[in-house]
């Protein structure tokens, strides 16, 4: 990779296969959620020596709340969990946590989990973004209404006002588990993102494939439009 090569800084991840993970090994579907934050935890290990200033994960979208209550407590408590056991090591890996989505809407236990976790990390200097009850065309729908009671609305107006608005631009979006969609996931932040779809189901993504991810995009020329 030469000095020319455009390196990515903010990447995105679509986390997809917990459930395909579990049946194929006969699980229950919580083992592979479970696994998949094994695999999160790691990841977010890898992003200080990978050159990534922000790593944005689809972690629970406001379509979730239609799978079985059950499946919903699990993920509900895993988060819980989660939260609890690496507030330490982000806040001693200079890790900043943002939330993307209406976080607000989550149980208030969890919501003041988040809100101790955002308050602790807010120094950090690369951002780990979680998306939780997130729906992207929600996220275009309430920064458009925000930006329509300031005045005329712009892309540059509406960009103010949505979840990301204080993150860097996207350069990157990874989808898990073969399946070729954006599910709702930061629609308008992916209007120039360079795309990546890998066949690994979630709780198998390692940091290595991470790092083939990134080559990829390195190699990759990027116009914007232009020629």
């Amino acid at each position: 990779m030469d000095s020319e090569s455009p390196q990515a800084k903010h990447v995105a991840i679509i986390m997809d296969g917990n459930g395909r993970w579990a049946k194929q090994k006969m699980l229950p579907r919580v083992m592979g959620h479970r696994q998949g934050v094994e695999a999160v935890r790691e990841l977010v290990r890898s992003i200080e020596p990978m050159g990534i200033d922000c790593l944005t994960l689809y972690a629970f979208s406001s379509e979730n709340w239609k799978r079985p209550e059950d499946e919903v407590g699990d993920l509900m408590n895993l988060l819980r969990k989660f939260i609890k056991s690496d507030l330490p090591e982000f806040i001693a890996n200079d890790v900043r946590l943002k939330i993307i989505g209406d976080y607000k809407g989550l149980a208030p236990d969890i919501v003041a989990q988040l809100e101790d976790a955002l308050d602790k990390t807010s120094k950090g200097s690369r951002i780990l973004a979680v998306a939780l009850n997130y729906g992207s065309q929600d996220e275009i729908v309430r920064a458009a209404n925000l930006a329509a009671s300031g005045g005329e609305i712009t892309a540059e107006t509406l960009e103010k006002h949505l979840d990301t608005a204080d993150m860097p631009p996207l350069d990157l979006l990874i989808r898990t588990s073969g399946e070729v969609r954006l599910s709702n996931f930061l629609l308008w932040q992916c209007a120039y993102a360079e795309m990546v779809f890998v066949d690994v189901l979630w709780p198998d993504f390692t940091p290595d494939h991470l790092q083939q991810a990134l080559d990829d995009f390195s190699d990759r020329e990027r116009r914007f439009g232009g020629r």
